[in-house]
């Protein structure tokens, strides 16, 4: 029964994503390219590689995590303000990530593919990361806290405890808080402040 909470996951996942479209089209949130193109990539790896390990209902998320970002990207090509500046350290982790994939192919273990998957997103995720926390105004928040439920949400589903199945939503549920935290550690520390 508690393998259905992914399906409550993947819907908050279409929420936030939907939300950070809206945002991309007004041109308040600036997604960073790199990072977007490469979490799609890399997450429909992780997912593929869950699946073909027959993983099953835990990998829906992993899947939802690729579709959401791969919308994003698609939608910072229809507003020139929503369009994050990329500098060298975004298209270097972007190679990196790209080459942690490419070792993926080149060994075509779902636990490997995995591992990968997983080395690939982190280098997709430092760009935003690093703008999130030097400029969170550009980011929204309400996207990364649905990207962490629906992370979380796959917990309730593995079934069997293997890397494979839960490797990947440890990673995204980390890398997400981080976001998460990133983009509203100044206002937790006004809050802070406010409360002494």
């Amino acid at each position: 029964m508690l393998q259905y909470l992914v399906i409550v996951g993947a819907a908050a996942e279409i929420f936030g994503v939907l939300a950070y479209i809206r945002a991309t089209l007004r041109g308040t949130t600036k997604p960073n390219r790199v990072s977007w193109f490469m979490w799609s990539l890399g997450s429909f790896v992780a997912a593929a590689a869950a699946f073909a390990d027959g993983v099953g209902w835990a990998a829906i998320p992993v899947f939802m995590s690729g579709v959401g970002p791969f919308l994003v990207f698609m939608a910072s090509f229809a507003n020139k303000n929503a369009y994050w500046k990329l500098g060298k350290f975004d298209y270097l982790c972007g190679l990196f990530s790209v080459l942690a994939l490419a070792l993926w192919a080149a060994t075509r273990e779902a636990a490997v593919a995995v591992l990968f998957a997983i080395i690939s997103d982190i280098f997709a995720c430092v760009p935003t990361i690093a703008k999130a926390w030097k400029h969170p105004e550009t980011e929204s928040g309400i996207t990364h806290i649905a990207t962490l439920f629906n992370g979380l949400t796959s917990f309730a589903a593995i079934k069997a405890w293997n890397f494979t199945s839960y490797a990947f939503p440890v990673y995204l549920s980390a890398a997400s808080f981080l976001l998460v935290f990133s983009v509203y550690r100044r206002k937790m520390a006004k809050l802070a402040a406010c409360c002494k």
